[in-house]
């Protein structure tokens, strides 16, 4: 069954960085788009970048361009989120995203808080 694992939240202060995982397993992972989104308290769930299938083409949402950057390394499986000069507004959980037949899968997320 398909699996999505996140890793690599925490707490930061303003300016700083963080690099987020995320493990897949269970499809074909090298034929699909992986997309991270993230949730602040109280808010909808919001699409952050998504990356092609052989990660070739990225795209990002208005309020992380420039400062967030989406990878994956389809020999190991994983999808990546590296996140630099971090704001408060940035704080929330972080989830993988996977759309395959129709179903919208979820990891069980990474918490970031961006505070001083």
């Amino acid at each position: 069954q398909v699996q999505l694992v996140e890793s690599g939240g925490g707490l930061v202060q303003p300016g700083g960085s963080l690099r987020l995982s995320c493990a897949a397993s269970g499809f074909a992972f090298s034929h699909n788009v992986m997309s991270w989104y993230r949730q602040a308290p109280g808010t909808e769930r919001e699409l952050v970048a998504s990356i092609s299938s052989i990660g070739t083409s990225t795209k990002y949402a208005d309020f992380v361009k420039d400062r967030f950057t989406i990878s994956r390394d389809n020999a190991k499986n994983m999808v990546y989120l590296q996140m630099n000069s971090l704001k408060p507004e940035d704080t929330g959980g972080y989830y993988c995203h996977l759309y395959l037949r129709d179903v919208n899968y979820w990891g069980t997320g990474t918490l970031v808080s961006v505070s001083s």
